[in-house]
């Protein structure tokens, strides 16, 4: 039998939650190199989140089926082994074949089967790579690989890991030039055999989400960081740079604009196509109506600021706080937690709040739930609410963290805003806005003061309730704002 018909085809695994593709970010290994069962052999985005995907093969990589950036579907070919020779077997790796006989005994839904735990380490920062000069040769005079996609090289706006920590020059390998060369003398990321590519220094999320928005080539920036590094100023002060051609971003279709204005054009995938869908039918289905009301928030400040310093080691947030109102409020008008089942033609009302909490992230807005929030006490509600935004903003929140929510809390004070009419999180039936929180002129027992105020808002599913409950909530969660100890009485 001939070593191409012992290879192993190992498929794109259902990722688990109904998700039907994934795309590539970047491939972990290149074609000719060995991986051990269970090896992380490409990180892809699915709708939900960012996952590594392992191998459940031993053996020599043949074909990586796909490149960055490009979208596979559910089942379809992502990379080929073949078993190794005998005199190929590397030492210390006696045990692949018979590994790649028993196959891998993990389970592939979710996040793949790696050994390291179900979840998925934080992402790198990574430099963004410029495009090969056309007139570079190959060091070793060699041709790539037949029918091999390209691996190692990013798309403009992204770049291989092990950069280093925001506002430090990067060390390692990075020469003073800017260009990123590890041991081996390629650039970060190339191929075996590739020489090193000149580099943009990026090492700031933001800054490259910022180009990207912009249409800012970071290869023609110079950045005036620290070793190079290109800051969020750089950008900026690009932009008033007139651009000689369309900008686009990598693998999104670039069609010439008569104006010569810069445009930029988003492909519409992954978590913002998701987003776009949801909320889309978020607005077709849901009848919606949002009401709104002014709160003095100075007790509630108080309060917190009584609490922290009691326990400063375990400080509480204000989020933390109108989270537990909330749930003070759910329990005495539980139509609020509920959704509607328009197939069955009924009304379920959830017996435990599942707590979903709008975080803005470098991937679009997501909304990681915290399960039966109503069994957690308000100190285990900041760590929870901490731990959880964070690790959403980091990317490495399972699937499953993702989903399931019955009501959503959303502070969009933090960006500087008073109110808003959001679009409720598809199926939930209500949301609670938070504006920010200022110095206000407010009457108290008959006399103007300045106190801290601050602006709720209460979108809700009239399917589900009437004004009557849906305003007794409000009021319930603003007369708590105002009052805290109502919550005592209200436990």
């Amino acid at each position: 039998m001939t070593t191409v018909e012992r290879t192993q085809v190992f498929l794109l695994p259902d990722l688990g939650e109904g998700l039907s593709e994934a795309e590539i970010v970047e491939w972990r290994v290149a074609v000719g190199d060995v991986v051990t069962v269970d090896q992380s052999v490409v990180e892809v985005e699915t709708a939900k989140a960012v996952v590594d995907v392992p191998c459940p093969y031993a053996g020599r990589v043949v074909t990586l089926h796909g490149a960055a950036g490009e979208v596979r579907p559910v089942g379809q070919p992502l990379i080929t082994i073949a078993p190794l020779d005998g005199g190929d077997e590397p030492a210390g790796h006696a045990t692949y074949r018979e590994e790649e006989r028993a196959g891998s005994g993990n389970v592939l839904i979710g996040y793949g089967t790696g050994h390291g735990g179900a979840t998925r380490r934080r992402r790198r920062p990574r430099l963004t790579l410029a495009p090969e000069p056309a007139d570079t040769a190959r060091t070793d005079g060699a041709a790539a690989p037949t029918g091999a996609a390209p691996t190692g090289a990013a798309p403009t706006g992204a770049a291989p890991t092990g950069a280093a920590p925001t506002g430090a020059a990067p060390t390692g390998g990075v020469a003073p030039t800017g260009v990123a060369r590890p041991a081996g003398g390629g650039a970060a990321g190339d191929a075996p055999g590739h020489p090193a590519r000149p580099t943009a220094l990026v090492i700031s999320p933001i800054v490259r989400r910022l180009a990207r928005e912009r249409g800012v080539d970071l290869n023609a920036v110079r950045g005036t960081g620290p070793g190079g590094v290109i800051r969020r100023a750089d950008v900026e002060a690009a932009l008033t740079v007139p651009a000689a051609r369309l900008t686009a971003v990598p693998d999104a279709p670039v069609a010439p604009v008569p104006s010569g204005d810069d445009d930029v054009i988003v492909p519409l995938t992954g978590v913002r196509k998701v987003i776009a869908d949801k909320l889309s039918r978020s607005r077709r289905e849901i009848p919606e109506v949002t009401i709104w009301v002014d709160v003095d928030a100075t007790g509630l400040l108080e309060t917190r600021a009584a609490i922290n310093a009691a326990t400063p080691d375990a400080p509480v947030s204000i989020l933390a706080l109108l989270a537990r109102i909330c749930l003070s409020g759910l329990r005495r008008f539980p139509q609020l937690n509920a959704r509607v089942d328009t197939e069955a033609q009924r009304i379920v009302q959830s017996a435990g709040v599942h707590l979903g909490i709008a975080a803005q992230t470098d991937r679009g807005l997501l909304v990681p739930v915290l399960r039966d929030a109503q069994r957690l006490t308000t100190a285990e509600l900041a760590a929870e609410l901490a731990a959880t935004t964070a690790a959403a903003r980091a990317g490495s929140l399972p699937p499953a963290r993702l989903t399931g929510g019955t009501f959503t809390l959303n502070n969009y004070g933090v960006f500087g805003v008073d109110g808003s009419t959001p679009i409720i999180n598809h199926p939930e039936a209500a949301l609670l806005g938070a504006g920010r929180i200022v110095d206000k002129p407010w009457v108290v027992d008959g006399q103007l003061a300045v106190r801290k105020v601050t602006q709720l808002s209460l979108t809700f599913d009239h399917r589900v309730c009437d004004g009557g409950v849906a305003g007794g909530f409000l009021r319930h969660v603003a007369d708590c704002v105002e009052r805290p100890a109502l919550l005592i009485a209200a436990v």
